[in-house]
C-alpha cells in the first residue's frame, strides 16, 4: 500500500522562515486546513491532533511528529477515525513536507504514503493541492 503516494508541489512567493511559521501556527493553519483547528508541541516525537468539522461531521485526527528541521523538513505520521479502518500503526499515514529556497520564492513540495489505491493517492492528492493553494493565499497575503 505504501507505493500509492499523493505528491503536490507548490512556489510560494515568499521566504521559508515564513512559509514553515505558516505550516506550524495553529491560527494560520486553521485558515487553509479545511477550518481544522491544531495542537501540537511541535517537538520530535510529540503528538500532534487536528480538530474540526468536514463534511458536516466533527473529527479529531492524530499523530506523531516524526522530524522537525524548521525551515526545510517536517515528517508526522496522520490517521483519521473517519477513514473506517483501526487505529493501528499500518493504518497511519506519513505526511512530508520539504521546503527549498527557489529564487526569491519557497518551493514546497508535499507528500503522503500508504494510500490503499491509485484512485485514494489522487483523491488526497486533490485535498493537498487545495491545502497547499490556501497556504500559499495565507504566506503570500502576510
Amino acid at each position: 500500500m505504501a507505493d500509492h503516494i499523493a505528491i503536490v508541489e507548490s512556489e510560494i512567493n515568499a521566504s521559508p522562515d515564513d512559509v514553515w511559521d505558516a505550516l506550524t501556527d495553529p491560527e494560520k493553519i486553521e485558515k487553509y486546513a479545511f477550518g481544522a483547528h491544531v495542537e501540537a508541541t511541535w517537538e520530535e516525537g510529540g503528538s500532534i491532533v487536528w480538530k474540526g468539522e468536514y463534511g458536516g461531521q466533527r473529527f479529531q485526527d492524530h499523530g506523531k511528529i516524526v522530524e522537525i528541521d524548521p525551515p526545510r523538513r517536517l515528517k508526522l505520521t496522520h490517521f483519521s477515525p473517519m477513514s473506517g479502518k483501526e487505529d493501528l500503526p499500518e493504518n497511519y499515514h506519513t505526511i512530508l513536507y520539504r521546503l527549498q529556497p527557489y529564487g526569491d520564492m519557497t518551493r514546497i513540495r508535499l507528500s503522503q504514503d500508504n494510500n490503499s489505491s491509485a484512485e485514494a493517492a489522487e483523491h488526497s492528492k486533490a485535498n493537498w493541492e487545495k491545502v497547499l493553494s490556501g497556504l500559499k493565499e495565507v504566506v503570500e497575503r502576510g
